[in-house]
């Protein structure tokens, strides 16, 4: 029998976009290498290459195809692997759900990046919390099965768990008035796939200078 190749993600060794590609690789337990982008002379032959459809990373190479655009990746993964919903209102219901995970999980990104990260978590704390929290917890208190859509874990419920681990760890405390969504997040974090991938190499830790350096040199801004 030949051999099946591992998934390949493209990106630079830290968090950004390229973190929610690794969770939902993890969630469906796909084993996969990285190939980091560290210089520009790289990203400028992927580009010539045409291995870039839009010139940017992440990119998944898997099943013979070279896949960007971070929920494009995402949808396809969870499409193949069956969390993606079984129905055709959950798999819309899980749509939105995933949207609204991912619009609170990239407030996180710039950490690091703007020109005060604390005035940034502040923001995040007195306008994005409230925005998006009490909207999530009502959607767990509803859906019995401690998932935010049916009985088994969906890519919204990847996103989600994302954004609450980058909520503890930037802002540790602000969950304890959100009882649902803290089961919710020891429940995800718990589950054998995601408890090994949050243990391993693969999960990246918070942006530090040697990440930022090289993305605003690879990026040139």
């Amino acid at each position: 029998m030949a051999q099946v190749e591992k998934a390949r993600l493209t990106y630079f060794n830290g968090r950004g976009r390229g973190e929610s590609v690794r969770f939902i690789l993890a969630a469906a337990g796909v084993e996969f290498t990285e190939r980091f982008l560290t210089e520009k002379s790289q990203l400028d032959k992927w580009r010539a290459d045409g291995d870039l459809l839009f010139l940017q990373v992440p990119l998944l190479e898997m099943d013979g195809m070279k896949i960007v655009q971070t929920l494009a990746i995402t949808r396809h993964v969870a499409r193949k692997y069956g969390l993606d919903g079984k129905t055709a209102e959950q798999k819309t219901r899980i749509d939105m759900l995933n949207e609204g995970a991912r619009d609170f999980l990239e407030n996180y990104f710039g950490i690091g990046f703007v020109p005060s990260t604390e005035k940034l978590l502040a923001q995040i704390k007195d306008t994005v919390l409230p925005r998006y929290m009490p909207i999530f917890e009502r959607e767990l208190a509803e859906n019995t099965s401690g998932y935010l859509v049916g009985d088994t874990l969906s890519y919204a419920d990847v996103t989600l768990l994302e954004a609450l681990l980058n909520t503890e760890e930037f802002l540790p405390g602000s969950l304890k008035d959100y009882p649902n969504a803290s089961k919710f997040l020891a429940k995800v974090s718990s589950l054998p796939q995601m408890k090994t991938f949050l243990q391993s190499s693969l999960r990246k830790g918070p942006n530090n200078d040697v990440y930022i350096n090289t993305v605003r040199t690879v990026l040139e801004f």
